[in-house]
């Protein structure tokens, strides 16, 4: 095992590695001070919970407290591998300000209260809407952090007991988009290609996606490669300087909100040069001839206007990207947070088709995730998708799921697209939704347009229920919190961002009275007395094993099938990728590979949607347009964003992540080095623009938009003139001091109110801001810098 600073040398030492070759295992670990391997009373299997690479690692126990982990050699994921958060996020599980009994609110203050207290204000909430309202005065908020048994649960629960429309997960705010531009071009979700495929690829581009800081140790793969014999070409698509950049053959950093603009472009140099694979294409597509027809009107003088690049720069991507004879594209927040987020995702779908690299080694595209079980709440149906990947639309996909739960057809509400999170706020907003559970986020740091955010939560109309394990910035607007189990606390399975399940064992008992998130809804179920038509209580299963048994039956014979896995097949060999069954008993590393699509008309699980208005494709259009399920290219004209930099407000800002936190820091800043690391929001000026502002590095500066503003110390450099960058991830207040309503800390006190009209994934990467300066730097700022791996990077990338 190899103990490393995971901090300063965030990816490690290379083991390089050729094409096609096995990629080399590194064992990471990290462990409390003072304690070695022979210290350590076992290690129990699990996976990383913290980013959706999916790294597989066991979690050492010792004295009843979980005391370090280290990462597992043979998984398919990272062999071995850890990143900073792997390394030192579960330290979390043992923070003194755990939740350890429920809280409820008197008098205008949350105090502890019993489990029978707090859950029976929640059913008696629970029932008195349902005979006053009926079940649109419901609503249900959940992450992409959960297991699969827990979110397979709770889409159980709302849709199936209740009957309740209003089920969405947080996955809208990072990786709608990905499902979305999946089912649009393949007419299904499910990840085509595999991490496997880094190992073959001659050239890999990454469109909107920080690979280095998002997906680390999937990074760390790449720069194996990079040190390699015959490295691949890199091509970088970010407005931001990053160590993918650094690292990349060609880096284009186009003017925010002009993806689509780019890609057109693209695809006319493709087209234009003839780098179409043209016998894949007529034999594996339909929408050729209207996509031919749409990038036409952008050839490479016209995209590079409306992205602020130069001609001669997109000609080189598409050089690179058409000559490319194993192309892998990944696409990440930089398209899916932006202006026509699924129309710009679906264009890499379509360079990846139109060049035939699709189904073999080393081609192919990942649409990534942003959190670990992000694929779960979709597959199992715990946002805007119907369990199994069935399709919304097609009555006979709604009939077969009743069978399966044994409810009237009808009790699963199918009358109309499913609602999505910024539609479930409105309804709450105006009143007609009463009572909002939010389990496992933290939407008052996360949404856009915080100030609206806050007003929402904090009516005195709306009953506010919070499951989590921290007191975080929303759990103190709740009404009842119930406090949750967290990773390493309790049993069940996840699956990444490539399709790979890991089971993840019971390590420790959670804290207190807390509880794991499939109890607490089971619990309510049963409390709230559901039944099936039988008269039998619903859900029928009663544990997380028993949850997956029935998961499995849910996904029989869909793309996502999981039939030929079982805890005790995980437990021998940890991280299979689905679909998984008779027919692929060891599970499947690629889809797609016989040129045949989830996209027949009574298979698929989406019809589609007009890329620009969102509206949605009727059946009947969809089966005339492609009665054989192929892949569709959809094409999409570039329209300028909302919002755009103007007199008074003069910049693009967009946010984003770091390296050394996760989400809104509910569990990295309670981990010390990663706390340390990165403590403070920042904000990312380029040098130009910090010199018209009179800004230096670690000046305190003041970004406003139209919704408010925040104070940031500045980060001079690596970013496009004109644009300005805020992390995501940092709330009102830090964890040892009392809340801040106004907030000056929180990024998304500057966004708007916007979403993607296809996805519906709200926009965080187009809003008009002004700068100005505060104070100048007292003192060094406490900001995180480039490590010496950082710079050995730059030096390792291939084919300049």
């Amino acid at each position: 095992m190899t103990r490393r600073d995971g901090i300063g040398d965030p990816w490690g030492r290379r083991t390089p590695y050729a094409p096609g070759e096995a990629w080399p295992v590194r064992v990471d670990s990290h462990l409390a001070d003072g304690l070695e391997p022979s210290d350590v009373e076992r290690w129990v299997p699990s996976a990383a919970v913290l980013h959706s690479n999916g790294d597989g690692l066991d979690i050492a126990v010792a004295g009843g407290e979980i005391v370090g982990v280290r990462g597992q050699a043979r998984d398919r994921v990272n062999h071995g591998r850890l990143d900073p958060k792997d390394l030192f996020g579960w330290q979390a599980n043992a923070s003194p300000d755990r939740l350890r009994t429920p809280l409820v609110r008197r008098g205008g203050v949350l105090v502890e209260a019993t489990w029978d207290e707090a859950m029976d204000l929640i059913v008696s909430r629970t029932k008195e809407l349902l005979e006053e309202q009926g079940p649109g005065a419901l609503g249900f908020h959940t992450s992409g952090q959960l297991f699969a048994e827990e979110y397979y649960t709770l889409a159980a629960v709302v849709r199936g007991g209740l009957g309740c429309h209003h089920l969405d997960g947080n996955t809208r705010l990072c990786t709608s988009t990905a499902a979305a531009a999946l089912k649009e071009t393949f007419g299904c979700d499910g990840q085509p290609s595999s991490y496997t495929d880094i190992d073959h690829a001659d050239t890999i581009a990454l469109f909107g996606h920080n690979m280095a800081e998002t997906q680390t140790v999937l990074w760390t793969r790449v720069l194996d490669r990079l040190a390699g014999p015959s490295p691949p070409v890199l091509l970088c698509v970010d407005p931001r300087e990053t160590p993918v950049s650094r690292a990349a053959t060609l880096h284009l950093a186009p003017r925010p909100g002009t993806n689509v603009a780019l890609m057109n472009g693209l695809l006319h140099e493709i087209v234009e040069h003839g780098w179409v694979d043209q016998d894949f294409v007529e034999r594996c597509t339909v929408g050729y001839d209207e996509l031919v027809a749409t990038v036409a009107d952008y050839p490479p003088e016209r995209a590079a206007e409306i992205c602020g690049l130069d001609a001669s720069e997109i000609r080189e991507a598409a050089r690179l990207l058409g000559t490319a004879k194993r192309l892998l594209c990944t696409v990440l927040q930089g398209f899916y947070q932006s202006h026509q987020a699924t129309a710009a995702s679906v264009q890499v779908n379509n360079l990846v088709l139109v060049r035939g690299m699709l189904g073999k080694p080393g081609a192919g595209v990942l649409q990534m995730n942003g959190q670990p079980t992000a694929e779960n709440t979709r597959e199992c149906g715990a946002d805007g998708d119907l369990t199994g990947f069935r399709n919304w639309a097609n009555d006979a996909h709604v009939a077969e799921l009743a069978r399966l739960w044994n409810v009237e057809q009808k009790q699963i509400p199918h009358y109309g697209p499913p609602t999505h999170l910024m539609q479930i706020l409105r309804y709450a907003e105006n009143g007609t939704l009463r009572m909002l559970w939010v389990s496992a986020t933290n939407p008052a740091v996360s949404l856009p347009e915080l100030h609206r955010i806050r007003s929402i939560l904090s009516q005195q109309r709306l009953f506010l229920v919070v499951q989590d394990a921290f007191r975080t910035e929303t759990a103190e607007l709740a009404d009842v919190v119930l406090p949750a189990a967290m990773w390493g606390e309790k049993t069940g399975t996840f699956t990444n961002a490539d399709r790979t399940v890991h089971l993840s064992e019971k390590a420790i008992d959670p804290p207190g009275q807390a509880r794991s998130d499939l109890d607490i809804f089971l619990d309510y179920a049963r409390r709230m007395d559901l039944r099936d038509q039988d008269a039998e209580p619903f859900p029928s299963w009663h544990d997380a094993e028993s949850a997956f048994e029935a998961w499995k039956r849910a996904s029989a014979g869909r793309p996502c099938d999981y039939r030929g896995l079982s805890y005790r097949k995980l437990r021998a060999h940890n991280g299979i990728q689905w679909p998984c069954n008779d027919e692929h008993p060891e599970g499947t590393e690629r889809l797609y590979t016989d040129g045949k699509f989830f996209a027949q008309p009574d298979y698929c699980e989406s019809y589609g949607r007009d890329l620009v208005t969102g509206a949605p494709t009727e059946p009947m259009e969809y089966r005339a347009m492609n009665p054989e399920g192929k892949a569709m290219l959809r094409s999409a004209g570039y329209f300028p964003p909302h919002e755009e930099p103007g007199e008074q407000f003069p910049y693009f800002l967009i946010n984003g992540r770091t390296i050394y936190q996760f989400h809104t820091r509910t569990k990295t800043a309670r981990a010390p080095q990663l706390e340390a690391a990165a403590p403070e929001v920042w904000l990312e000026v380029s040098e130009a623009d910090a010199g018209s502002a009179g800004l230096v590095e670690g000046d305190l500066a003041e970004v406003r938009t139209a919704r408010g503003s925040v104070l940031a110390r500045v980060r001079v450099g690596g970013i496009r003139q004109g644009v300005l960058f805020l992390p995501f991830h940092y709330g009102y207040w830090d964890l040892d001091q009392p809340a801040d309503k106004d907030g000056d800390r929180a990024a998304n006190e500057l966004t708007f109110t916007d979403w993607d009209p296809v996805s519906k994934q709200p926009l965080f990467k187009t809003a008009a801001a002004a700068l100005h300066k505060v104070e100048a730097t007292p003192e060094p700022p406490r900001l995180p810098v480039p490590s010496p791996v950082e710079e050995q990077v730059v030096t390792s990338g291939a084919g300049r």
